[in-house]
């Protein structure tokens, strides 16, 4: 049968979603959410905060987002007091670890000094290195104090979308002076029969000059086995090509590690039991 690459209409991305998610090991009860800490000094105004999810089909899993502390108020123990309330969250949610990401020039040592080790490196075409962290809450680990926790004084509390807005442009600021800014562009297609029946779809997006990252791949179960999902990681990596980036990176778990193993995807990082009874990685090609 021949089939012909297509746009993803919004229909389309739900459709892919919902279907990973019956696929994905999860709980019945299992929710998303993101919230928002922030941290106000004596006069009201936000001097820390930080953004942070939990993913539906992660339901152990905490991602910290974005973590920033008003460079005034640095060194203070804030950063602490931010870390210290996110883990008693994600406890409290029955969330087993939490993730996050930092770079070279930023606070991988804060991050290790409270725990959390990394499982992955990655190289940058501008020198800097990215990693991602990880911590198990249900493992003993040393709770680290600050010699200077003057900053715990402050209040730490839920914020809204405009403190997460503040949070943003603070660090947004940071990064800036470090990174280049890259262009985003999106590799959304599927592939159609000759009737125009859904068989196959992608949702992947290249930073341009940088790197490819693959997000969702799904083909229906009745034309599985048919190369329809390595066809369309071809054809991202092509995109990825022609945007200037030559590595593509991915997540998959033990349920579907192979399909990428089979394509040339190599192991870059790895979180034992998680979620519970699975093993989730991180992988990359270069092309």
């Amino acid at each position: 049968m021949e089939y012909k690459i297509e746009n993803l209409t919004k229909e389309d991305a739900a459709y892919i979603g919902g279907k990973i998610n019956e696929i994905v090991p999860h709980e019945a009860d299992a929710d998303e959410e993101e919230f928002v800490l922030k941290v106000e000094n004596e006069n009201g105004e936000i001097v820390g905060g930080c953004i942070a999810q939990a993913y539906e089909y992660r339901w152990s899993r905490m991602f910290l987002d974005t973590l920033w502390v008003d460079e005034r108020w640095r060194h203070h123990g804030l950063g602490s007091l931010i870390i210290h309330e996110l883990e008693r969250i994600a406890k409290q949610k029955g969330c087993r670890v939490v993730t996050l990401g930092t770079a070279s020039y930023m606070a991988r040592p804060f991050y290790e000094k409270h725990g959390y080790t990394v499982f992955t490196t990655l190289k940058h075409a501008n020198g800097y290195l990215s990693y991602s962290l990880v911590k198990y809450l249900d493992r003993e680990t040393p709770d680290y104090v600050p010699s200077d926790n003057s900053g715990a004084r402050f209040r730490v509390s839920l914020g809204s979308e405009d403190d997460a807005e503040v949070i943003e442009n603070g660090i947004r600021a940071y990064i800036d002076a470090y990174e280049p800014k890259y262009e985003n562009v999106g590799f959304y297609k599927k592939l159609a029969d000759k009737d125009g029946s859904f068989a196959a779809g992608m949702i992947a997006e290249v930073n341009k000059g940088a790197y490819g990252f693959v997000d969702a791949v799904f083909v229906e179960e009745a034309v599985r086995r048919q190369g329809l999902g390595t066809a369309l990681l071809k054809a991202a990596e092509d995109f990825t090509r022609e945007n200037g980036a030559h590595i593509v990176l991915t997540s998959a778990g033990d349920w579907n590690v192979d399909f990428f193993k089979k394509n040339g995807y190599l192991l870059r990082g790895e979180l034992k039991d998680v979620p519970k009874g699975h093993d989730c990685y991180e992988l990359y090609k270069n092309i």
